[in-house]
């Protein structure tokens, strides 16, 4: 495997290549933390056409040597390392650019690949001991593993809980009794696993990729942390994604099935769920929420032939809960919510914990207490969840809450699940119109006689990776939307803050430097919003300033709906969107706009990508 370190390649042989002119040379380790520059033969180099070094001089690239021959003994000592030398190793096993997808590797490699690294843990037989419940899905899976942990913690169990991707933070992915992972467990954990394949890679077997190493790992911690019950959410697909190594769940389930990830599990609905049924056992009972016909044919075909009793569990209904709310919000979390349910019960039976939970024989329609506690404490960050700005008061340093300035989280990105999303931020934006908002527990001094003051317009903050079809969720979103009566503003397409080469820390610097940034796919969103709402191809004013960085609009650009109100007179600017340079800046923008206009309260909805919403997340925690 090779990666970068200070702008050099670093193997995972002990050989380190550096080009300087037309010399070859190479790097020899030659005790811990110590390297020897030697020359090599033309036919022994290993480099990829693609890569460019940078003409530094042999001092330079000596000194960088020994820099990393120093991190590598400080990565040997877990007592030595610091969390950001977890990420910095976690960025090594990234093995592709995310959005190039290169055809899925058959599943019984891939498989047999995951085996061998739980052979190498110590693992493989350890997990069969765990008490699985195992979630495919094209949306609502992961609220489905969170609802089913909940539901089971209320009921008394130990629980341990995987999901994917994180928003922040990596331990966001490996909760223990609901909580994300402490930092010391989770550097111990990690390397005793690290270690343990560093030393076997010496032997030919390679590092596992990103996904794969964090499986992996999901079971170490569930394993040592003798977890009662682990819910197990798919990555990607279910055939043959890393976490099918599960032969003998206690239940599966299969949450709502739509067109997602074509480019890897097919083009038809059928091949979808051919994938998604791949994590059926034989004989173990399978749920599934309604379906349409293509896949539920194609479920139940699976299903039939290795003998598992699939049942179609319908939508939960709200009078089971005695006038419980949801914890996770919006109409469709109904769906979710009735197979979580479904999951639990049956794992609980199957288990035989059911009449020592519930001695007093409660039968298959009651709903017990445990189970309505749990649906109501649920928590997942980034679906469906409203977050009101806390900004400092230019003349105070403490954070007051501002109810002028509202966000509004939601990572879909299928069409099925941004309709959802406007059902949901319809829905939401009319509850805060009619009702007092209490912000962090507490409301402010004539907050709700204030509102009634204030013009309320909704933002929409969109970006979405290059892989998804924005002309079909541009559209989609916006219809959903107007069908509820409600209609967008303003609409601000920005670039993304993360980068998917490196793994990153809730404590990471936020980079703040815009220049270079390329912006084309931002303007293309732009062009696609623009046809969507005005159904026209509108010239598009893209101003950049000489160093790459596209201007900011002006604070009145969300002054009013005047047709270019904010935009140079008689000029071409399009005033329903713009094209921001940066996420950071665009946050520090709204906050401004609204201090500017007390009598403007701002309803952001921040959707497309759960990788956009994690990276707004991590700028309204600082």
């Amino acid at each position: 495997m090779l990666i970068y370190l200070n702008g050099f390649l670093k193997c995972g042989a002990p050989l380190v290549p550096f080009f300087s002119g037309k010399s070859e040379s190479f790097f020899t380790k030659t005790t811990p933390g110590s390297y020897s520059l030697t020359s090599c033969p033309q036919d022994r180099l290993y480099f990829n056409s693609k890569l460019r070094y940078s003409s530094k001089s042999v001092q330079v690239v000596e000194n960088s040597a020994i820099d990393m021959g120093a991190k590598e003994e400080k990565a040997d000592s877990a007592a030595l390392s610091s969390y950001d030398d977890v990420m910095d190793a976690l960025s090594t096993l990234i093995s592709r650019r995310r959005g190039d997808r290169s055809p899925t590797v058959g599943s019984r490699d891939k498989l047999e690949q995951v085996v061998s690294y739980l052979k190498i843990l110590g693992l493989e037989d350890k997990i069969k001991e765990l008490k699985v419940i195992h979630v495919a899905g094209t949306k609502g899976k992961g609220s489905t593993c969170v609802f089913c942990e909940a539901i089971l913690r209320n009921c008394g169990f130990r629980t341990g809980l995987f999901t994917s991707p994180h928003l922040m933070d990596v331990r966001e992915r490996f909760r223990i009794d609901g909580l994300d992972i402490s930092e010391e467990k989770f550097l111990q954990y990690f390397w005793e696993c690290w270690k343990l394949l560093k030393e076997k890679a010496v032997d030919g077997v390679t590092m596992p990729p990103l996904f794969q190493f964090l499986t992996v790992l999901a079971f170490k911690i569930f394993v040592c942390e003798k977890v009662d019950v682990a819910v197990i959410e798919v990555g990607l697909g279910g055939k043959l994604d890393s976490t099918n190594v599960i032969q003998k769940p206690v239940v599966c389930g299969i949450a709502s099935l739509g067109m997602d990830h074509m480019d890897i599990l097919g083009h038809t609905l059928a091949d979808i769920a051919f994938h998604k049924a791949g994590i059926f056992k034989p004989q173990i009972p399978a749920f599934t929420v309604p379906q349409l016909s293509e896949a539920m044919d194609v479920l139940q075909e699976t299903a039939n032939n290795i003998k598992v009793p699939l049942e179609v569990i319908a939508p939960l209904d709200l009078k089971k809960l005695d006038g419980i709310a949801l914890g996770l919000s919006g109409d469709h979390q109904l769906v979710n919510a009735g197979l979580a349910v479904s999951l639990s019960r049956c794992w609980l039976q199957r288990t035989g914990n059911w009449d020592k939970i519930f001695p007093n024989g409660s039968n298959e329609t009651d709903m017990p207490q445990a189970f309505c506690r749990g649906l109501a404490t649920a928590r997942l960050h980034g679906r469906a969840q409203v977050v009101h700005d806390l900004v400092s008061d230019q003349q105070d340093s403490m954070k007051t809450p501002c109810g002028d300035l509202i966000f509004y989280l939601d990572g879909a990105h299928s069409p099925e699940s941004m309709e959802a999303c406007g059902r949901w931020f319809s829905s939401a934006v009319r509850g805060n119109k009619s009702l007092p908002t209490a912000v962090n527990g507490y409301m402010r001094n004539g907050e709700f006689g204030r509102d009634f003051n204030r013009v309320s317009k909704q933002i929409l903050l969109f970006n979405c990776m290059e892989v998804r079809d924005p002309q079909v969720l541009l559209p989609k979103l916006v219809t959903t939307c107007a069908s509820s009566g409600t209609h967008f503003s303003r609409a601000l397409f920005v670039p993304t803050m993360s980068t998917y080469n490196k793994v990153i820390s809730g404590a990471s610097a936020i980079p703040l430097d815009t220049r270079r940034k390329d912006l084309t796919w931002q303007f293309r969103l732009q062009k696609l919003w623009e046809r969507s709402i005005q159904g026209t191809d509108a010239a598009l004013d893209h101003t950049l300033n000489p160093d790459g960085i596209t201007s900011l609009p002006p604070h009145d650009f969300l002054c009013g709906d005047a047709p270019h109100c904010g935009g140079p007179a008689g000029g071409t600017h399009i005033t329903s969107s713009a094209v921001m340079p940066s996420l950071p800046l665009t946050i520090n923008w709204l906050r401004d706009c609204v201090r500017r206009n007390p009598s403007l309260k701002l309803e952001v909805l921040v959707t497309g990508s759960l990788h956009l919403v994690g990276d707004v997340l991590r700028l309204l925690k600082r």
